[in-house]
């Protein structure tokens, strides 16, 4: 089998155009996912019955449905309805679906705070909303910034879906590359090595963040 890989270099613009789609698909539904996050984490500790119940079906359902299937039924059912196309069909699959995974990060970070954070707080005469947004949540914060990070990197691997309802990203201008030049080893595996350093680069600056964060805690 021969090789042919002047492909790259003839087709840089293709994987350039394709790599930047997918990075502003990634940021624009993990910029959404995390209030949609942040709301239904404070759902799961809220001492409401009825918030905490639908915050818990939420998460529950959407961790239990494949990405794919949900990208699907976003385009398909409610994409009639929304008009939302396969651009904001793609954004909107990928917030929903990450944040149910936020969901978990938030609330297992304000779990995290020692109980007796908020018993001061309450006490010192603090309402439990004041309690909440003042005490508890700048120390979450401070838990839920490196697994938010690293949800952001996940996020960037599952956009490469969306090409199966037809959202321009890496993925499917790969695909239309194959499909032009029949090179699909060089192809896939060039696509590859720009995943790999999309997801990579972004580890470093989280390790990096991460560090600081813990000399400013130390």
């Amino acid at each position: 089998m021969t090789y042919d890989w002047s492909v790259i270099p003839r087709n840089m613009d293709v994987f350039i155009d394709g790599a930047i789609k997918t990075l502003e698909i990634s940021l624009l539904a993990i910029l959404i996912a995390i209030p949609i996050g942040v709301i239904f984490g404070l759902g799961r500790v809220s001492k409401n019955k009825i918030i905490r119940f639908i915050a818990s079906v939420y998460v529950e359902i959407i961790r239990g449905v494949p990405l794919l299937v949900l990208l699907m039924w976003i385009f398909f059912v409610l994409g009639q309805y929304f008009n939302l196309g396969s651009y904001w069909g793609a954004i909107n699959a990928l917030a929903i679906f990450a944040g149910a995974f936020i969901a978990e990060i938030v609330r297992t970070g304000i779990q995290a705070v020692p109980k007796g954070q908020m018993e001061a707080a309450r006490s010192l005469g603090m309402s439990h909303t004041k309690a909440m947004t003042n005490i508890i949540l700048p120390q979450a914060f401070r838990r839920v910034l490196p697994p938010l990070a690293s949800q952001f990197i996940i996020l960037i691997k599952d956009s490469s879906l969306v090409s199966v309802i037809a959202a321009t990203d890496l993925t499917l201008n790969a695909k239309n590359l194959v499909a032009t030049s029949f090179r699909s080893i060089e192809v896939w595996t060039f696509v590859a090595l720009i995943y790999f350093i999309m997801t990579f680069s972004l580890s470093l600056i989280i390790r990096y963040f991460e560090k600081r964060l813990l000399k400013s805690e130390a």
